[in-house]
């Protein structure tokens, strides 16, 4: 049994070192038992396994460092939501004040002026209230419902009591807020009182012409007999002033100058006369004529024409 017996040694030895190597650990020659039963077999004539090379442990890999977790964009962003899929923000609670009560108008003074009084203080106040655009009239010097109307909206616009008459309290409220009239604006369309006659007038048959009131007024030894609105040229053809004398009259007359009708003409300076307007009676002192004196109310110039003979006087003043 020698020789099998040491083969089967070396071939366990073999498997040992092997075994060994792979763990980490010495190698050592392991002899076959002897008869006796002593641990340490019989090494001669085997060659003793060198001991293996203690290789350095393994260096353990750092620790990894965790990387950030990528975000995931959401496959749709708030800017590419319609405005109506958008959520609503909440309107933080808020506190409404109660409107405040609404101050009643100061009781109205004594009236001065209602419905039904006419006179020169009816026409001021509608020229007044013209000049804030309330009256949309001529001032006529009758209180009648549109001047009542536009009253009340002057009072309910400034505080006061909407009654449309005209009290002390309406009255000082307006005077602080317009200017004087001027006669032109108390007399737009005419209907103004007479000027007082000049001293020119005062003897004779004169017709009494005043540039001041737009009247003329036709006059026998100082007399008024008749009086009736006229209109007067423009600045490029002024009306000349002065005395004058009538020296031609024409019932049908046509302007050779500018082919107009001159009905009732009575002719005082060159081409100037006093004559009927049809023009001056629809647009009134919108227009102007070309130096002539206008009469709009035909039946009192026609009335007037059978009175004038030539010879008399016109009297043409400011």
């Amino acid at each position: 049994m020698g020789r099998v017996a040491k083969a089967r040694g070396r071939a366990a030895a073999g498997a040992v070192v092997a075994l060994t190597l792979a763990c980490g650990c010495t190698a050592q020659a392991v002899g076959t038992a002897g008869r006796d039963g002593r641990g340490d077999g019989d090494d001669r004539g085997v060659a003793k396994a060198a001991p293996p090379r203690r290789t350095a442990p393994h260096a353990p890999d750092p620790t990894p460092t965790r990387s950030p977790t990528p975000r995931i964009k959401s496959p749709v962003s708030r800017a590419e939501l319609p405005p109506s899929k958008l959520p609503k923000p909440t309107p933080p609670p808020s506190w409404t004040p109660p409107p405040p009560k609404a101050t009643p108008p100061p009781p109205p003074g004594p009236v001065l002026m209602a419905q039904g009084k006419r006179g020169e203080r009816v026409r001021e106040l509608q020229a007044r209230l013209r000049q804030l655009s309330w009256f949309h009239q001529y001032p006529t010097g009758l209180y009648g419902p549109a001047t009542a109307a536009a009253v009340k909206g002057f009072q309910g616009k400034r505080g006061l009591a909407p009654t449309g008459a005209t009290d002390t309290r309406t009255w000082a409220r307006l005077l602080r807020m317009t200017d004087e009239p001027t006669r032109y604006a108390l007399y737009p369309d005419g209907g103004m009182p007479p000027a007082e006659p000049d001293r020119r007038c005062l003897t004779g048959r004169v017709l009494c012409i005043s540039k001041e009131s737009r009247t003329l007024t036709w006059m026998v030894d100082g007399k008024a007999l008749s009086t009736m609105d006229v209109r007067f040229g423009s600045e490029y053809t002024p009306t000349r002033e002065g005395v004058f004398t009538v020296f031609w009259k024409s019932r049908h007359h046509v302007s050779t100058l500018y082919d107009t009708p001159m009905p009732y003409a009575m002719f005082f300076s060159g081409g100037q006369a006093v004559h009927y307007s049809s023009d001056f009676a629809a647009r009134g002192y919108a227009g102007a004529s070309h130096g002539c004196v206008n009469v709009r109310d035909e039946g009192r110039i026609a009335d007037l024409f059978k009175k004038v003979e030539d010879g008399d006087r016109v009297v043409i003043y400011r």
